[in-house]
């Protein structure tokens, strides 16, 4: 079963179902007690008079009446004291009558084959149990505020160190290596084997990160050796008066994936560093400069491949952002809209917040959009060689840098890509 109150929250109802349960079982003893006890001791009353009256009968002294609230009758009696036809079906014993919106008290015996009944107002007795029950009512609801209220300290002191220790878990530099074991500041109690299994935990992600960190920055530095080759190399190869115009298109793809390769490096290891001192002293442009960039880098293919490539430069603010990663960014959902159309444009736009990349391609599914940018995913028409790790970086870059990515679909089919720069991260 799963809840949605928080711990703290459920400790508070615990408490004041516990105390409802309570003081409602203890509320409904008591007037249950006091009931029977008075029903008794009205019944005992009752019939104390009732053989009073029957001793007067006896000696036909009838200068002593009943008391003020008490009315007497009798088979065959004269007057007044005749007995009602309402009042004849009633068995011997101690009943409750109820007369033209009133409740008496029933007291009935057969002596000699004569019918006695006496009643008497039982409105005294009904305001004391409303009395009662408004006294029992007031107290559960003073037993269930203040089991409330208890509950709410008692959360407060329980939860505290799960608090804390939760605080201490979420900081950031908690995983940095330097950073003190949380164990030691707690006592040696559950939450203390919680403080020594996040300890645990937090040790095998720090050594997680330090081998990430240092994979992604050995094998982007090295990799740059091979690239510079492949890049010195398909310069000279067009210097080559010889070259044909097919070989001379070939080298060139050749050399824009080797750039776009170089990007990427420069991208990854970026990211691995993760520290905003060293995205400070990295280069810096303004959106319109990124995207006049890789407009005159992905023209060509995407004119190649018989599309129209729109642009909307608009008029954004000439804020400057991370080149490195702005064009990682952009350049990865301009490449994803030409692997995924076929036929019709795509569309760069420009904004005041940021920028927008439309095509006319096959779309995405709805239920597989936010899937799209998580690693390896890629769309229903698989194409190409691709891992399906474009859109996944861009979410990374985007999460890095405080900006946010947002997928919709467009009519009749295509997707938009939208990519929202705050100004917290403007350098």
């Amino acid at each position: 079963m799963e809840f949605k109150q928080s711990l703290a929250q459920r400790i508070i109802i615990a408490f004041a179902l516990m105390s409802a349960l309570v003081a409602g079982a203890f509320a409904m003893g008591i007037v249950a007690t006091v009931h029977l006890v008075e029903e008794k001791l009205i019944s005992a009353g009752l019939g104390g008079d009732l053989q009073r009256l029957l001793l007067m009968d006896s000696v036909s002294d009838w200068s002593h009446r009943p008391e003020p609230d008490q009315l007497f009758y009798f088979s065959g009696g004269q007057g007044d004291f005749e007995l009602p036809k309402d009042l004849r079906h009633l068995d011997p014993g101690f009943h409750e009558v109820f007369r033209e919106q009133l409740s008496y008290h029933a007291m009935v015996e057969i002596v000699d084959g004569r019918r006695y009944v006496l009643l008497q107002d039982q409105s005294d007795f009904e305001e004391r149990e409303r009395v009662l029950f408004a006294v029992v009512l007031v107290g559960f609801v003073l037993s269930l505020a203040l089991a409330v209220f208890l509950g709410w300290i008692l959360a407060r002191k329980v939860m505290a160190p799960v608090v804390r220790l939760a605080r201490q878990v979420r900081h950031r530099d908690q995983l940095l290596g330097l950073a003190p074991p949380l164990a030691p500041d707690y006592a040696a109690d559950e939450v203390g084997e919680l403080a020594v299994a996040f300890d645990a935990t937090l040790g095998r992600l720090r050594q997680a990160l330090t081998r990430e960190r240092l994979f992604t920055s050995d094998v982007s530095h090295e990799l740059r050796t091979p690239l510079m080759v492949l890049a010195s190399s398909c310069e000279l190869l067009l210097e080559n008066p010889g070259i044909d115009q097919r070989g001379r298109a070939q080298v060139e793809r050749i050399a824009r994936a080797c750039e776009e390769m170089r990007e990427l490096v420069q991208t990854f290891l970026m990211l691995a560093r993760a520290q905003r001192e060293d995205a400070s002293m990295s280069p810096q442009q303004t959106v319109s400069q990124v995207a006049e960039g890789l407009l005159s880098l992905w023209r060509e293919p995407i004119e190649y491949k018989g599309l129209t490539l729109n642009f909307e430069p608009g008029n954004p603010p000439d804020n400057r952002y991370n080149a490195t990663l702005l064009h990682a960014v952009m350049g990865n959902l301009l490449r994803n809209a030409l692997h995924y159309t076929e036929t019709g444009f795509i569309r760069l736009t420009l904004t005041h917040t940021g920028f927008m990349v439309e095509d006319s391609g096959v779309g995405i599914p709805e239920e597989k959009r936010e899937a799209m940018f998580e690693p390896f995913v890629r769309g229903s028409e698989k194409r190409g060689e691709g891992l399906g790790l474009g859109l996944s970086l861009v979410q990374r870059i985007c999460e890095n840098q405080g900006w946010t990515v947002s997928l919709t679909t467009m009519e009749p089919n295509g997707c938009r890509f939208e990519v929202q720069l705050h100004t917290a991260k403007v350098r």
